[in-house]
């Protein structure tokens, strides 16, 4: 496996039992899965950190603005399958709304509100693997 892919794994790794917080970034206090994603992806030097700006918690139930389409595609390209170290979004309600680090499909670690924490995962869940996902890798690569 490449470097840079066991380093997302590491740093992602690092935020597992992190309480699941709208909007936070603060390892072992709270996360949610976009900031995950940045704190993984910038903490193995993929990307420089950045900040999102305010974003509702249920904006995927009243919008289809993609917004987080959006950030993750300032940083990463479109693939078809995955690869440890990777990103995957869902779709949830109207729009591409949560979002994992693949650590070996159909294996991943995500903030997940649902079990409250960051934890690892499995898209054969039923809940999961009958939406619509879409995969994503780092467009450079240091």
């Amino acid at each position: 496996m490449d470097a840079w892919r066991s380093a997302v794994i590491q740093e992602a790794q690092k935020w597992l039992r992190t309480p699941w917080h709208h909007r936070a970034k603060v390892l072992g206090v709270g996360v949610d899965c976009a900031q995950l994603l940045i704190a993984a992806y910038a903490g193995a030097g993929i990307i420089e950190d950045f900040d999102t700006g305010e974003y509702p918690p249920d904006l995927m139930l009243h919008s289809e603005q993609e917004l987080f389409t959006e950030w993750i595609e300032r940083y990463m390209n479109p693939i078809e399958s995955p690869e440890p170290g990777d990103a995957v979004l869902w779709k949830f309600g109207r729009s591409f709304s949560h979002a994992a680090i693949v650590v070996a499909w159909p294996n991943f670690i995500h903030a997940y509100r649902a079990e409250g924490c960051v934890c690892y995962g499995d898209d054969r869940d039923v809940y999961l693997n009958r939406r619509a996902k879409h995969f994503y890798t780092p467009k450079v690569i240091p």
